[in-house]
């Protein structure tokens, strides 16, 4: 019941969220030519797009439009993207995937290509999963990929196809460039972006300059103290007469969340590690016997969060984690019996909460049925745990 509870306020907290997600200024220029000023969803996209919602107002219906029909769209001071016919080298990166040629293997596409730098020469990023791909252009040339690619060499080794740097000492002249600035370049955003506003400084005209500030704090230490509702119930397969049914009881819980921002979709996907202490105990006479169960653990939760942000300073979460469970001089104690030794299985937590102001949050968060017995093939148990957590983000 507690687990179908929980679905169901996950389920109706996630689509009553994402409604409040706000759509933010911007434009979109289609096939005519024609400019519209409009209102964009910004979703930060990890991946380049193929379409995106707006609205022409505050209050008409969202919709959405298609790279066929726009040839470019901005959300203001945020991001621009551009569509453009290029020749892409898709090649992969992973070792078992590498191609034992040094030639990149292009293929016309049609996409929107993200506007990093714009000026002079402009830089712009694709991204596919785990494949980028930077490109380029000036003022009297065709956008065209700058070449990075890995491949297996005659040996099994990996080489690296850096026709990227020579395609920007050959392209992007400046006087004051050595070599050396173009050799010790990577194939990597900031590197990248760096150069290309170097270049139009020293030709004389300023950059602009789209890739987003990111948040400074992408990681969050919290201490987060709570209560536990817990239940636990043991049974025997060979003799009933022993099967044991615990009170609920409830007991405090402490714990310490590490918790580290992914740096895409504004900021909205986190994953955590919070190892937290926590205990049972409870005392139950059955059939003239006295049976304690004494159980104290750190528990390891390791999952992903995910915010749906009401405003600047306040936000919803939800959460899903697998939680590793260690154990400590902990035993099902018989008075007139054999007693059992506590070594615990590990199990699945769900959680949503609020959070204000990046400081003070409340959790509620409900764990899957725990095997605390998996040491004995004649005894299982079921323990529960629902729990109220008090978070403080130390920074």
């Amino acid at each position: 019941m507690k687990k179908q509870l929980l679905f169901l306020l996950i389920t109706v907290l996630s689509f009553n969220c994402y409604s409040q997600i706000s759509f933010e200024k911007g434009y979109y220029i289609d096939n005519s030519n024609q400019k519209t000023n409009c209102l964009i969803k910004n979703i930060d996209w990890k991946n380049n797009p193929t379409e995106f919602e707006y609205k022409l107002s505050e209050n008409s219906e969202s919709k959405k439009a298609s790279i066929k029909l726009i040839k470019e769209f901005g959300i203001d001071n945020v991001s621009k993207y551009i569509r453009s016919n290029v020749n892409i080298d898709r090649s992969s990166e992973k070792f078992n995937q590498l191609s034992n040629h040094r030639k990149p293997i292009f293929k016309e596409e049609e996409l929107f290509l993200k506007v990093l730098v714009e000026g002079k020469a402009n830089l712009y990023l694709f991204e596919d999963g785990n494949l980028t791909r930077y490109f380029y252009n000036t003022e009297d040339t065709v956008i065209e990929q700058l070449v990075f690619k890995s491949y297996k060499t005659s040996n099994y080794k990996i080489g690296k196809n850096n026709s990227f740097k020579n395609q920007l000492w050959n392209n992007l002249k400046c006087p004051d460039f050595k070599i050396s600035k173009v050799e010790n370049l990577d194939y990597q955003k900031n590197d990248l972006i760096n150069f290309f506003v170097e270049y139009n400084e020293c030709n004389g005209e300023k950059s602009i300059i789209y890739e987003k500030k990111q948040k400074k704090d992408l990681f969050n230490l919290s201490v987060r103290p709570g209560f536990n509702s817990s239940s636990l119930s043991i049974q025997n397969s060979v003799s009933s007469s022993r099967d044991t049914d615990f009170d609920n009881e409830f007991g405090f819980r402490f714990g310490i969340e590490v918790e580290f921002i992914m740096p895409f979709n504004a900021n909205k996907w986190s994953l955590i590690i919070e190892p937290t202490y926590q205990y049972f105990k409870s005392e139950k006479e059955i059939r003239n016997q006295t049976v304690i169960a004494d159980y104290k653990s750190i528990e390891i939760p390791v999952g992903i969060r995910h915010c749906f942000f009401l405003s600047e300073n306040s936000k919803i979460f939800i959460n899903g984690s697998y939680i590793l469970d260690l154990s400590s001089n902990s035993i099902i104690d018989f008075s007139s019996d054999v007693d059992l030794e506590i070594n615990t299985g590990n199990n699945l937590a769900f959680g949503m909460g609020y959070k204000y102001n990046d400081k003070y949050s409340l959790e509620l968060r409900y764990q899957t049925s725990r095997e605390i017995l998996s040491d004995y093939i004649a005894w299982s148990s079921d323990y529960n745990t629902l729990s109220v957590i008090f978070g403080y983000s130390l920074f």
